[in-house]
């Protein structure tokens, strides 16, 4: 499996709390959860649906960038 770096914010409590993780490296991929661990969980399963659905769409999936890092 293809390690991304992973930008982990909170959200707003008007946006339902909890926290999102972003994947810069993939436009469009995120997903969230009530802790940053469980963010971080869930936004694998949308990595692996992003790199499938690029895939069969024929786009070309980008290697993932070595300067960022894992925030919390």
């Amino acid at each position: 499996m293809i390690s991304y770096p992973i930008v982990i914010e909170p959200l707003a409590p008007e946006d339902g709390g909890g926290f999102v993780a972003l994947v810069p490296d993939l436009p469009g991929c995120m997903s969230d959860g009530e802790t940053p661990e469980e963010a971080v969980v869930n936004v694998q399963d949308a990595i692996a649906q992003w790199i499938e659905v690029a895939r069969d769409l024929g786009h070309a999936v980008p290697a993932p960038s070595r300067h960022l890092a894992l925030a919390g």
